[in-house]
């Protein structure tokens, strides 16, 4: 039985992998935006429910605290939560803290959330972290981190994913040798969730499929210690090349840091 935190369990594939988890005896954290949803997915599924909105930094860091003060030890974190390409022809909008939202929620939230983490993984002894990113990626430019010339909602989504598969890597290497392994993938295309439906996109795969590959990452057994991967479905694939190009990954690390501790206005 394992103690797990799902952000992002209280719609989509969230929820279905909370249902899922719940029913297999694990001991669950599920965070959510929405008061109402999250408290009938906590009735559902036993779980422990943390509202907080991932577009605030300080949202963020009271979520690792209070799920790290539940757990003490923390067996899986799956970063899941994520803002989709939004409606069409919507501009550009921001977090709380100021920052392109796409990049504050898909990318910010988590890679703070696993720092402060750290520690209630590293006593697991056996810990896994599974990113939830996608096969739409398009490189991170970091002198326009914020999106602020040509803005589309489908290029700041993609731009995210490339960054949080850059930091999975990233977070892979330093934790190798200490028992935490660091994955991401796609779980699948255009699932029918609310983000999906949102962007007017149509549905080409099923719930299932995605919820299927990401239980994959969580529970399957993993005698080789995978870590450092990026996933198609169930399948070993490759990300852009971006993601892997220790340069880029070490100044997208020290902008991301600078980030973290700056207010803008």
């Amino acid at each position: 039985m394992a103690n797990i935190l799902i952000t992002g369990a209280s719609d989509g594939l969230g929820r279905a992998l909370a249902g899922e988890l719940a029913r297999a005896g694990h001991r669950l954290v599920v965070h959510g935006r929405d008061a109402g949803r999250l408290a009938a997915v906590a009735r559902e599924t036993g779980a422990t429910a943390i509202r907080a909105d991932l577009s605030s930094l300080d949202d963020v860091r009271a979520l690792a605290a209070r799920a790290a003060d539940h757990v003490g030890r923390l067996d899986v974190l799956v970063n899941n939560a994520g803002v989709g390409f939004g409606a069409p022809g919507a501009g550009r909008e921001l977090s709380r803290d100021g920052y392109e939202l796409r990049l504050a929620v898909n990318y910010l939230a988590p890679y703070l959330l696993t720092r402060l983490l750290l520690p209630a993984l590293r006593r697991s002894g056996s810990a896994r972290i599974v990113n939830v990113a996608s096969a739409g990626q398009r490189p991170v430019d970091l002198d326009d981190l914020m999106l602020e010339h040509g803005y589309s909602g489908v290029e700041a989504y993609r731009r995210s994913k490339l960054a949080l598969i850059a930091h999975t890597v990233d977070v892979a290497e330093e934790l190798a040798g200490t028992g935490v392994t660091a994955n991401c993938l796609h779980p699948a295309s255009l699932m029918p969730t609310t983000m999906v439906r949102d962007s007017g996109y149509g549905v080409i795969d099923s719930l299932q499929q995605g919820l299927h590959a990401t239980l994959r990452l969580i529970v399957d057994p993993d005698p080789d210690r995978a870590t450092g991967r990026y996933f198609d479905g169930t399948r070993p694939a490759r990300a852009l090349a971006q993601a892997y190009d220790p340069t880029f990954r070490a100044r997208l690390a020290e902008r991301t840091e600078a980030l973290l501790h700056t207010r803008r206005p």
